[in-house]
């Protein structure tokens, strides 16, 4: 998929575009849950196995959130499987929605905004699934900076870069949004969802102009 990306600059331009979404979905969810994450699962996966034992309701929701992401994955592979062709614009309108129940539930549910923040990030990954794979992670940067790192070290050792600016472009999309997300939610706290909820919903009608994938999810 990176091969894909780096030779389609619509379709890297839309996994740069989504990691910024999923980087201000983020920010959000980690300032609005108390420092846990709805895309980031490495960080509540460390929360969880500090929390057992020492604080039960730590762990309960670092569980909680990580159960949530997977689910969310899930429906996510199972929506750009019925799709077939026309998966990355389904994915995203599942996306959208979700993060419209969210900015709907805003203050008045946080435990539901927080719940369709995790889905939604859940769902995002398959929206640029390779024949029901996911093969690039546009709501964790941890691969990205790896592959930029050896990358670098190719470069020193007088070998080919590879395909380095694609991964840099991911992780500057969800630093990027994370800022923004930050920035939002300090504005307007839960409400700050209704932007997400737009850029998602701008970036199915992107996916739609970009056109079909070539091979069904």
């Amino acid at each position: 998929m990176s091969g894909v990306l780096r030779a389609d600059r619509r379709l890297l331009s839309l996994a740069i575009a989504l990691s910024g979404l999923a980087g201000f979905v983020d920010a959000v969810g980690f300032l609005s849950a108390g420092g846990f994450f709805v895309s980031f699962m490495s960080g509540n996966s460390t929360r969880l196995a500090v929390a057992l034992g020492t604080d039960a309701d730590g762990a309960w929701r670092a569980a909680s959130l990580i159960g949530g992401f997977v689910i969310g994955v899930m429906l996510g592979g199972i929506m750009g499987h019925m799709a077939g062709r026309a998966r990355r614009p389904a994915v995203l309108a599942m996306v959208t929605g979700l993060l419209t129940i969210g900015a709907i539930a805003g203050a008045a549910w946080p435990g539901l905004a927080i719940a369709a923040m995790v889905l939604a990030m859940g769902a995002e990954n398959a929206a640029l699934a390779d024949n029901g794979e996911v093969r690039v992670g546009v709501t964790y940067m941890t691969g990205a900076l790896v592959r930029l790192g050896n990358a670098a070290a190719n470069r020193l050792c007088g070998r080919t870069a590879g395909a380095w600016h694609v991964d840099l472009g991911l992780w500057c999309g969800l630093t990027g949004g994370a800022i923004g997300g930050a920035l939002a939610y300090a504005a307007l706290h839960l409400a700050a969802l209704w932007i997400a909820a737009a850029l998602a919903a701008a970036l199915t009608l992107a996916a739609l102009a970009i056109g079909r994938p070539g091979r069904a999810g």
